[in-house]
């Protein structure tokens, strides 16, 4: 097993990219490893072993077993993007395995060029056998590449993209780059939905409209609200701040009223979900999502108990209404994250001792800080403080 020396091989975008240097890697080889594709195209000596395997461990495996002495790993594109190597390169460290790792041209690298554009500002992802919300990867303020494969193909991600209200956006498709088949597209979102396209395929995403980044606590005259409660503008701002959300994180808002709290949690996270039962306020959070450019902001309607089903395991929660069911909520979601933190506004005492209680009991932490706001409301030549409802918020988290 000490004389094998394993050669990890990037095979480019096909034969026309194919280095130099992988080529006198394959022309040496005495053994091939890899995908099927990757097998019927490699340039190799005749009656060189072509054995298929795709994972590490499998890989592994049947380089131990081949007796090779030179075997090649074939990788599609450059061994660094989002490569079998990932997996591979530690297991033949921990078996300490001689190997080399060859570079290649990848699906990135050959889309840029026929596009023309520099690809160092884009943001990069993989849709293929992996998951994959493009809606959270355009809102990040840069176009958006993926690798497509599997169930998510460059029209199923426009699809997506298009039910969350983004079918405008402009996307570029590259087919079979710089292989037999090769095509560009151009277009919308929308239109590139109702297409299909080869399974090697790349998608390239403008960035979605949005507001620039700024801290929380919206001006309250900004969201459309009509006569539905909304969280004002300075308790915004605390309940951001007792959640402590991450931008690769999910949250949810129970209880959503305008879609204030939800609209800045989305803007903060990757993937917010606004849980709402009165038809006049899900409109008013549609409205203020467009608005506000929150298209990572899902909306979902009903009882709270219902319409939490089947939600992505939240890591922050905000609930500002139970309909009387605070404790099956919290309840659900412990079920869903025990270590998903959770902060409850509440404004009569009764609410105060029931949320602590119920946090205590389900084994949380609870702490409780009470927001008193007061605005200055100019009458004559004065300025008189006119003071809001004082809020409780408990926040949970468990130790």
């Amino acid at each position: 097993m000490a004389e094998m020396r394993v050669k990890l091989v990037s095979m480019g975008c096909g034969d026309e990219t194919l280095t130099t240097q992988a080529r006198e890697a394959l022309e040496e080889a005495d053994c091939l490893v890899g995908a099927d594709r990757l097998l019927r195209e490699a340039p190799a000596r005749p009656n060189v072993p072509r054995l298929k395997a795709v994972r590490g461990e499998e890989i592994l495996s049947i380089l131990r077993a081949s007796g090779a002495k030179a075997p090649c790993v074939l990788l599609s594109g450059d061994a660094g993007f989002y490569s079998a190597a990932a997996g591979l390169v530690p297991l033949l460290e921990g078996e300490k395995i001689p190997f080399e790792v060859l570079p290649g041209v990848s699906s990135l690298q050959a889309f840029a060029a026929r596009l023309h554009k520099d690809w160092q500002g884009w943001n990069l992802y993989s849709a293929h056998g992996r998951n994959c919300d493009p809606v959270a990867a355009v809102c990040q303020g840069k176009p958006a590449f993926f690798l497509t494969g599997g169930t998510l193909g460059s029209a199923e991600l426009c699809g997506i993209l298009t039910r969350a209200g983004l079918g405008e956006l402009r996307v570029d498709i590259g087919e079979n780059l710089f292989c037999k088949g090769e095509k560009l597209y151009t277009g919308t979102a929308a239109e590139c939905a109702k297409m299909s396209f080869a399974p090697l395929s790349v998608l390239l995403v403008q960035p979605a409209p949005r507001p620039s980044r700024r801290t929380p606590g919206i001006p309250d005259e900004e969201f459309l609200r009509d006569k539905v409660p909304m969280t004002k503008q300075e308790v915004r701002a605390a309940i951001l701040a007792k959640l402590a959300v991450a931008p690769n994180e999910v949250c949810w808002d129970v209880g959503a009223g305008t879609g204030s709290v939800s609209v800045e949690l989305a803007l903060q996270c990757r993937e917010a979900w606004a849980l709402e039962r009165e038809e006049r306020a899900l409109a008013l959070i549609e409205e203020n999502r467009k608005k506000f450019g929150a298209w990572n902001l899902h909306i979902k309607a009903g009882e709270a108990l219902e319409a939490l089903k089947d939600l992505p395991a939240p890591d922050k929660v905000f609930i500002g209404g139970s309909g009387g069911r605070l404790r099956e909520i919290v309840s659900m979601v412990s079920a869903a994250n025990p270590n998903a933190r959770v902060c409850i506004s509440a404004i009569a005492l009764e609410t105060l001792h029931t949320a602590l209680a119920i946090l205590q009991e389900l084994g949380y932490e609870a702490e409780v800080a009470q927001i008193s706001v007061s605005r200055a409301r100019k009458v004559g030549e004065l300025h008189l403080l006119m003071a809001q409802n004082p809020v409780f918020l408990i926040t949970g988290e468990r130790p």
